[in-house]
């Protein structure tokens, strides 16, 4: 057998725990097909091929307790009327037309000012990041497997943060009461799936490269140099630039890609906070990492630059909101690079170039002033930042939803898009009613094709 048909023999096995997963799909929200822009044709006024939305899909409602629970009993205790959601942190193709596998984040979360401070909460503690696989159906998207990611033992990995401190305390649903800390704690975004079935996603609290098993186990979780982390029921290794320790909170690995050679690329979300959150937040200069599994070790670092706030998303004007949240492999060293807003995105390509690579270079240590963040044309100072090409303004595009986190490629003109709809949670006491159910926002989790006028 195969180590990718016993991969797959294992996820099926690990939802013999309870009801098939396949029954709490029962219910869909139908989705509407979306046509080209200017007619069927994908094409302007002037006659030039566009990009056009060729189909849309929705996740209906799985009740979120009755998922969990199912994977690991009695880890969901009340689920506050909460439904699945959250997996469009990635996606990524499964081998099978219409069959991705994706990834939730932590869970349920949200803010609540409290004295003046904003406090992050966790409505459904108990919530375990989970790699979702799933089957767009015409309309539909059903969910067909589901893997828990769990610590050697077994246990749950949990979404809660790490680190005192380090990370956002955690509190309870309306922000009263403070819940604890945990070390094996993950904010799970990017994923892919190796040719041995096994799976590397990415983190944002170290932020942390994440090797898990076929079965969901985390093998290795790999780190920055001094981060410390103690007390996690699998291996630790602090392999990662030690830079990375000043990620913006809540902005670590949010993008990961595979290449045709196997080695794995990581984006970091947003600019690192060096040699200060202000900094961070008004830079344009974020990192891309390469990843060797042979060598268990980053072999390559890149700087790539945001196009200013206005351009990426018209009428915004705060430079903090620039996101990477995806990067999707095309090619032997070529990338495709999400640079986003919550509102719109816009796909660049990038070339992987041994003359980009600043690796163990000044802009490595944390001292360096001006920082690599710092510089407001880090061409001119002789840093070679990644060139790019712009693919497709996905903002311009009729029928992308907002905050597309997740992109894969289907073909070489074909991409397949996913939102995250944050489990349909907004910020502030609102969220939930007066008994502590969740009211939703309404939005779904929505997995779009579009079709580009030239392949990759």
């Amino acid at each position: 057998m195969s180590p990718q048909a016993a991969g797959r023999r294992r996820a099926r096995r690990s939802l013999a725990l309870g009801a098939p997963l396949a029954l709490l799909t029962a219910v869909a929200v139908a989705g509407t097909a979306v046509g080209a822009q200017t007619g069927t044709s994908g094409e302007n006024r002037d006659g030039r091929a566009v990009p056009t939305v060729t189909g849309s899909a929705k996740l209906g409602d799985i009740p979120l307790g009755g998922f969990s629970n199912r994977l690991l009993p009695g880890t969901v205790r009340n689920d506050r009327g909460v439904n699945l959601g959250g997996i469009g942190s990635d996606i990524y193709p499964s081998g099978r037309k219409g069959e991705f596998w994706t990834v939730t984040d932590r869970g349920p979360n949200g803010q609540i000012k409290v004295d003046g401070k904003k406090r992050r909460t966790f409505p459904v503690p108990g919530f375990d990041p989970a790699i979702v696989k799933i089957r767009v159906s015409g309309h539909s998207v059903k969910v067909i497997d589901a893997l828990p990611v769990t610590t050697r033992s077994g246990k749950p990995v949990t979404g809660l943060p790490n680190q005192k401190e380090r990370d956002e305390a955690p509190y309870t649903y309306d922000a009263k009461k403070p819940l604890r800390y945990d070390p094996n704690g993950l904010d799970t975004e990017g994923i892919v799936r190796a040719g041995d079935g096994t799976f590397w996603l990415v983190d944002e609290y170290g932020p942390s490269l994440v090797h898990v098993s076929a079965r969901g186990k985390v093998i290795k979780r790999y780190v920055p140099k001094g981060l410390k982390l103690r007390g996690a029921d699998y291996p630790v290794a602090e392999t990662l630039p030690a830079v990375l320790l000043h990620r913006k909170v809540n902005r670590g690995f949010e993008g990961l890609a595979l290449l045709p050679g196997g080695d794995l690329v990581m984006a970091v979300q947003s600019p690192l906070s060096l040699p200060d959150g202000g900094a961070g937040d008004s830079s344009r200069t974020a990192r891309l990492l390469r990843f060797s599994p042979k060598k268990q070790a980053v072999t390559a670092e890149y700087a790539y630059r945001f196009d200013p706030v206005g351009v990426v998303d018209p009428g915004e004007s705060d430079t903090s909101e620039l996101k990477i949240s995806s990067v999707v492999a095309v090619g032997r060293d070529r990338l495709l690079v999400e640079e986003r807003t919550d509102k719109a995105a816009r796909l660049q390509l990038v070339r992987l170039t041994r003359s980009a690579d600043i690796l163990g270079d000044r802009w490595d240590d944390a001292a360096t002033r001006p920082s690599l963040e710092q510089l407001d044309d880090p061409s001119a100072t002789g840093v070679p930042v990644l060139r790019k090409r712009l693919v497709v303004d996905l903002g311009a595009v009729a029928g992308v939803p907002g905050k597309i986190e997740g992109v894969a490629r289907v073909n070489s003109r074909t991409l397949a898009l996913i939102n995250d709809n944050d489990f349909g949670m907004t910020d502030g006491p609102e969220a939930f009613d007066s008994n502590g159910r969740l009211v939703d926002s309404g939005v779904k989790t929505t997995v779009t094709y579009v079709r580009l006028p030239r392949g990759l």
